[in-house]
């Protein structure tokens, strides 16, 4: 059974990630806990509450947030009544990172979905603040959805990787799950300015190679040092329907998340993107 965790905003970005979720686990048994934490909204109202007056606002917040918990709980059982979906909605007063931090190591959740923006969302930007903390900072695998992105069926996915690191089976076993369920091609791609690949990459092409077998996958090298324009040149020419990158220590991808170069440096995430964490769990 996976364990799915969607947190929402309440905003029309985070519902469309409510719905890609579900569509995307439809055949699956599901425990999906679709959480909102509202910390930020109570002290965006006044930062310098009295303590009964800050009560009297949490009290007031929850009750709406968990009327519609429960309104989005009742859509979704409409929309997808899949009898192996368990659907538990939950408000704490507490930071998004906080909580989802806490509800990954609690109930051990295999990956959370999102949109790349919510509610106050900058549309110039491709992630919102709060989808790029919990990618940087929540050791559990992040899936952001695109503003009203609603391909379910994703048939060519993209996994760019320096070889360098070795990878978690569990995490590396939901991509190979997703492409089989969807018989996608993973198309897993080495940029390098050399030819050859070191032991260390050898053997952990290898270790990748094991854990897909039995779904399409091939080997793409670009010779190269401009990992972004690979990346953007390959997710056009190929038609990629899902990007999937691995945060890690010195990696690629840390350095765009943690100096927040996305914008920046122009890699162009139209499409749902698949962020796997390298980091361990407390």
């Amino acid at each position: 059974m996976y364990k799915l965790l969607i947190p929402t905003d309440f905003s029309q970005n985070a519902w469309n990630a409510v719905k890609y979720g579900m569509d995307l686990f439809k055949y699956e048994a599901c425990e999906i806990f679709i959480m909102h934490a509202y910390a930020d909204e109570v002290f965006q109202l006044d930062p310098f509450m009295e303590p009964a007056q800050l009560k009297e606002v949490q009290n007031r917040i929850l009750k709406q947030a968990n009327s519609e918990l429960a309104s989005i709980e009742k859509q979704l059982k409409s929309f997808s009544p899949n009898p192996r979906h368990k659907i538990l909605t939950i408000a704490e007063f507490g930071s998004l990172i906080d909580e989802a931090n806490d509800l990954v190591e609690l109930e051990n959740i295999d990956l959370i979905i999102m949109g790349t923006r919510g509610k106050a969302g900058d549309k110039k930007l491709t992630f919102g603040s709060n989808t790029l903390q919990v990618m940087k900072y929540v050791k559990c695998p992040v899936l952001a959805i695109p503003e009203n992105y609603n391909d379910i069926n994703p048939v060519n996915i993209l996994f760019p990787s320096d070889l360098m690191i070795p990878y978690k089976k569990r995490e590396l076993k939901l991509v190979r799950k997703l492409a089989k369920r969807y018989a996608a091609m993973i198309h897993l791609l080495y940029v390098s300015g050399s030819n050859r690949l070191s032991l260390r990459q050898q053997n952990n092409k290898a270790f990748i190679d094991s854990i897909f077998t039995g779904v399409d996958a091939d080997f793409e090298h670009i010779t190269g040092n401009d990992t972004t324009e690979a990346i953007n040149n390959f997710i056009e020419e190929k038609n990629i329907d899902l990007l999937v990158m691995v945060n890690s220590r010195h990696s690629y991808l840390e350095s765009v998340l943690y100096d927040s170069k996305i914008e920046k440096i122009g890699l162009e995430v139209q499409i749902p993107f698949l962020v796997l964490q390298n980091l361990p769990r407390n």
